[in-house]
């Protein structure tokens, strides 16, 4: 899935899915997982998808459109995709590809 020792888990609570990732996600890596991802949220079809970065070590442009293509998959049916306390080299990325204008990050732990 995740290369370098990473992983992905999903928790589920009430109307929301969570989907924790970790490690390296670059074009290989986002190819494995963009499957399993959807596969999870059509057959929950959540109204909330957090998709959780903090334990992303590094991502480039193929992260960005893993996290493009689930918020329109999830937008699509009318739910909502946010990303869930992205590391430091993830919020670079997003704030250079201007991604912040469109998906809403959400920050719980304090740094």
């Amino acid at each position: 899935m995740i290369k370098k020792g990473g992983q992905i888990t999903y928790e589920e609570r009430r109307d929301a899915l969570i989907i924790h990732v970790g490690g390296e996600i670059d074009h290989h890596s986002a190819v494995c997982v963009r499957t399993e991802m959807d596969e999870k949220i059509l057959a929950l079809r959540p109204t909330r998808v957090l998709l959780e970065l903090s334990a992303v070590d590094f991502m480039d442009s193929s992260g960005l459109g893993l996290i493009m293509g689930r918020f329109a998959l999830v937008k699509k049916y009318g739910g909502e995709l946010c990303v869930l306390d992205p590391s430091p080299a993830v919020m670079k990325i997003i704030r250079l590809a201007g991604m912040e204008r469109m998906v809403t990050i959400l920050k719980t732990k304090v740094k």
